[in-house]
């Protein structure tokens, strides 16, 4: 089993289990689906409160490698270690106590409540036989304030938009507690607003808790405002690996997109802002 402790989160717990250990690392990750390798030989590491986003084309091994992270799928070479201990020792409970995945789709087969579908977080925490304590609704309930889903606890899960549910299952991920989060396109069917307040919120975990959150992203300028570092990948391979502005070049962006694009500065924040380049003159009319 893993040295992290089963006991409820302090403040001390924004700490990796074990001295100067990451909050999640990979080493040299291969991987795929039957014989079919999607990933070949990727590394990375988070410390705790860091935001990783993974970035890349349709194809590129992305959620992929989400899963491999996750335990979900096994690697075929290579090693995943959570608070400085390999994945593969911990109990699935003892897990989902520390590591909490959303994936870009989250069905529900039944019509529970948005308030049932976050205490469903709380599961990982509670004994066999044993229901949700007072304690257990009120972490819940924060859950729902944070991510601005309080006016929803009643309605069943199914009458909810698409960015509505993708709120639940982040708000359902922070009630599990976790240590780091691993998110597969967290922003997707989100308007502007909850696009900044998801980070906004996801900001103020990792600056309370020490939340390490690893995101896929298809969107360049959140990766580049948000992330504090940004794996780039392309065919199952890494193309890049740093800071924003050292990954997010032109250079690298025309090689692994395959397409022009402009990188320049956002004026208001400072950060990166990759646009589309120039497109190809249209034809000459006839």
């Amino acid at each position: 089993m893993a040295n992290a402790q089963d006991t409820p989160r302090t403040a001390s717990h924004a700490r990796s289990a074990i001295p100067g250990a990451a909050a999640l690392r990979a080493s040299h990750l291969v991987g795929g689906y039957g014989e079919r390798a999607v990933l070949h030989g990727v590394s990375l590491a988070v410390e705790p409160g860091e935001m990783l986003a993974i970035v890349g084309p349709n194809g590129a091994g992305k959620s992929t490698l989400l899963r491999l992270l996750g335990g979900s799928l096994d690697p075929w070479q290579g090693t995943v270690e959570l608070l400085g201990a390999p994945l593969a020792s911990f109990e699935r409970r003892a897990l989902a106590r520390r590591l909490a995945f959303v994936g870009q789709e989250n069905p529900v087969a039944f019509s529970f409540t948005v308030l049932e579908v976050v205490l469903m977080g709380r599961a990982p925490h509670l004994g066999s036989f044993h229901f949700e304590s007072h304690g257990d609704l009120m972490l819940a309930r924060e859950a729902l304030e944070r991510f601005d889903l309080l006016a929803l606890a009643t309605r069943p899960i199914q009458e909810l938009s698409g960015g509505e549910r993708k709120r639940v299952f982040l708000a359902r991920a922070l009630a599990q507690e976790p240590r780091v989060a691993l998110l597969d396109e967290p922003t997707v069917h989100l308007d502007l607003r909850h696009v900044a307040e998801i980070f906004a919120r996801l900001g103020e975990l990792r600056t309370e808790r020490g939340l390490a959150v690893v995101a896929t992203l298809h969107d360049l300028n959140a990766a580049a405002l948000y992330a504090d570092r940004v794996l780039m990948l392309k065919d199952g391979m890494a193309m890049g690996w740093g800071a924003p502005h050292e990954v997010l070049t032109e250079e690298k962006l025309r090689e692994v997109y395959e397409t022009e694009v402009y990188v320049g500065r956002n004026p208001a924040t400072g950060a990166i802002a990759v646009l589309p380049g120039a497109r190809a003159a249209p034809p000459p009319r006839r």
